[in-house]
Parts: structure tokens; sequence; C-alpha cells
């Protein structure tokens, strides 16, 4: 199969996929794989499987496929395809939880000496390592990454960048409790999605739409949050996004548990749950767990509270979840309390405080937590975030927490 041959079946692909016959895109492609003498070629049906992959949640193909197109970018010998493939190698590493990888191969990216080509996906790299840090919760890392990706967007006047940037900005200020901006930037997503996606898929507008959804949850905004779940999965059940489907069911349960609603949610966990496993979303499972934990404890079944929290402990300790393992020391102290267990008690507080000061999820400035209530943040340009109310109250002239890390105690 010769070069224009290689273009034209990757070009019929694209329109299977695009009309959702996506199993048929899948076979054309790889005919032109298996077919192709052209590198440049194999190298661009390399990235719509990783992408098609990747939407359905096949995240250990779409590995394959990216450790394939590594090998396919040395023989190019081009920076350009080298930098595009290692992130896909970064990506297919975040999809499957594994976020210290994800972070080395995104640095690798970074380190390259491409051309423009390479600088336009810094971006994109800064996104998936934003992702990875926070998956690893280490907050001020995230937000960094986070904060160079929707520069990078802007100055490249990349739209579905800054929209995917904004929906994992939400994502970050859902986890530390500041609702406010967790609504405020998936919001910004929608209305870029209004302003600019005619031509987009419509997967960005279903993720604006679920962040938007777990936001309104978390304000008690309900029936806002229900109909943004709705739509969110309309759009993933008519493009067989997997991964998408299993976190609007997840939101869906979250929604029924809020309205106190625990035998409706229980099934809507199970499917969620079913998903989340066969995609291979850890991160998504442990969230799951979280859930039928509190519905269990509504019900004042407590041993079977502590059995999802056992499943859930296991999963974080093997990602790193920080943030997972405080939530679940949270719970077993409000549940040791109830029985009575007095040393159990303790040895959860002692480890919730211990993830408190490791996660740095206090406030510079007035000493109290972070990520406990609902709370105005604000960053400070090093990414280091404080009480709004705090800043306002006493202003600053610098951040406390980097002046605190650069007084190196002497020697006695």
């Amino acid at each position: 199969m010769g070069q224009d041959q290689t273009k034209q079946q990757i070009e019929k692909g694209l329109h299977l996929y695009q009309s959702n016959q996506t199993e048929k895109a899948l076979r054309v492609w790889m005919r032109v794989l298996e077919k192709s003498a052209d590198p440049a070629g194999r190298f661009r049906v390399l990235g719509c499987l990783i992408t098609a992959h990747a939407e359905m949640g096949r995240y250990k193909d779409m590995l394959k496929f990216a450790v394939v197109q590594i090998d396919t970018a040395r023989e190019l010998e081009d920076p350009d395809y080298l930098t595009e493939s290692y992130l896909n190698l970064a990506r297919s590493n975040e999809k499957l939880c594994e976020f210290q990888k994800t972070i080395s191969y995104c640095k690798t990216c970074l380190n390259m000496q491409g051309t423009t080509v390479s600088l336009q996906l810094n971006g994109q790299v800064s996104l998936s390592m934003g992702n990875a840090f926070l998956g690893l919760s280490i907050f001020q890392k995230a937000l960094e990454c986070f904060e160079k990706a929707l520069r990078y967007a802007h100055n490249n006047d990349d739209k579905m960048l800054e929209c995917r940037v904004c929906c994992s900005l939400g994502n970050f200020y859902a986890q530390i409790k500041d609702y406010e901006k967790a609504l405020f930037f998936p919001c910004k997503a929608a209305e870029l999605v209004n302003d600019y996606g005619k031509g987009w898929s419509l997967k960005y507008r279903a993720m604006s739409q679920y962040h938007m959804a777990v936001a309104y949850r978390k304000l008690g905004r309900l029936a806002d949050a229900m109909d943004c779940c709705e739509e969110s999965m309309k759009i993933a059940l008519q493009h067989g996004d997997r991964p998408l489907q299993a976190l609007c069911l997840l939101c869906f349960a979250d929604i029924h548990r809020s309205r106190r609603d625990v035998q409706t949610a229980f099934p809507r966990y199970d499917s969620s749950m079913s998903i989340m496993t066969e995609i291979g979303n850890r991160l998504g499972l442990i969230q799951v767990l979280l859930g039928v934990t509190k519905c269990w404890m509504m019900q004042k079944e407590l041993d079977k509270a502590l059995e999802s929290i056992e499943k859930a402990q296991e999963l974080a300790e093997g990602l790193g979840n920080k943030l997972g393992l405080l939530k679940l020391h949270c719970l077993c102290e409000r549940i040791y309390r109830t029985k009575g267990q007095q040393r159990e008690l303790r040895d959860h507080v002692v480890k919730f405080h211990e993830c408190v000061e490791e996660m740095e999820l206090y406030c510079g400035m007035c000493g109290e937590s972070i990520g406990e209530k609902n709370n105005q943040l604000q960053a400070l340009p090093c990414s280091h975030f404080f009480h709004l109310k705090c800043l306002q109250t006493n202003g600053t002239r610098g951040c406390p927490n980097c002046r605190r890390l650069s007084v190196k105690p002497g020697y006695v």
C-alpha cells in the first residue's frame, strides 16, 4: 500500500469513525497498519487507533499501540514524531492510573528539542502531567501544570485545549472543595463549546456537562446536577464512550445518595463499578467505593462499610492517591467513634492528620484545614493556595509557604 492509498484509507476510517461506525473504522485502520509501507502513514494511523481506543476505554490496547508508535517515530528520526508518541505513551499510562510513569514520559516530552509542532504539544503534555499529579494528590504541582497548559492554550489560541484544561481545573477545585470554582471552570468549558465547538467532537460538550453535574451536586443543586448528567450520559451512550458512561453512573448514584435514596443509588454504583473494573479506572473505583461506603453508613451497616473501605484503601495505596486515603481515614474515624472502639479511632485520627500534613492541605496563613468544607480559595503565582478571606484580611508580600520551605535548618 503506497503513500496516497494509505492517506485515502486513513481518511475513510476517520469518516466511518465520525459517523459512529467505530468497529468498521478500526478494521480499515488495522488493514492500513498491516499493509502500508509508508512510515509517516503508519504513524498517523497509530494515532487514530490510540484516540479511538482511549474513547472506548480500551486502555491496555491504547498503550500497546502507543508503544508501537514510539518504534515508528524512531524509524522516522523526527523529534516532532517522537514527542507526539511519548505524549501518547504518557496519556495511556494516565488512563491506566500509572501516574508516576505518566509524569516521567511527560518530562521526556518537555526535554525534547523539537520544532514548532513539539512546542504546540507542550500544552497537552502539561495537562496530562497535571492530571497525573492530581491523581497522586500533589495539588500545588497539579495546579502549576494546569496553569501552564492554560497559558499554552491562550498563546496558541487553542480553544479545544482550553476546554479540556477548564474541565481538569473543575475537577481540581471539586477535590479541594472550592465549589464555586469547581462550577466556574466547567461552565467556562461549556461556553467554549457553544462559541467555538461547531466542528468539535460532542465529547467536549459531554465532558463539560459531566463536570458541571459534579459541581452542582456538591453545591446541593441536585435538579441541575441531574439535568447536566443526563445530557452527558446521552452523548456518552450515542458515542460508545464507556469511560464517560462509568463517570455519569457514579454521578447519578451520588445524586441519589444526596437525596438519601440509597436503594436507587446502589444499582448505579454497581453499574459504574462494573465498567470502571472493565476499563481499568482504579481512581474511579475508589470514588465508587467511597460512595458505597457512605450508603452503608446511612443504613447503619457499619461492618459492610468497613469492607468497602478495605477494598478502597488497597486501591488508594497502590495508586498513591493520598486524598482517597484521607477520606477513608475520615470515614473510619466516624465508624469507630460510633462503635466505641477507641484504639482504632485514635489510629485513624493520627493517619488522617499525617495525610493532611503530607498534602499540605491547610492554609499557610490561618493554619486551618483546606478541603474539609466548601471554602473560597485563591492561588498565588507559585501555585500555593490559601483561603481567599485570609489573603484579603492579611495581604501578602510573597508566599508564606515558599518562605517556610526556603528556610533551611542550621548545623548544630
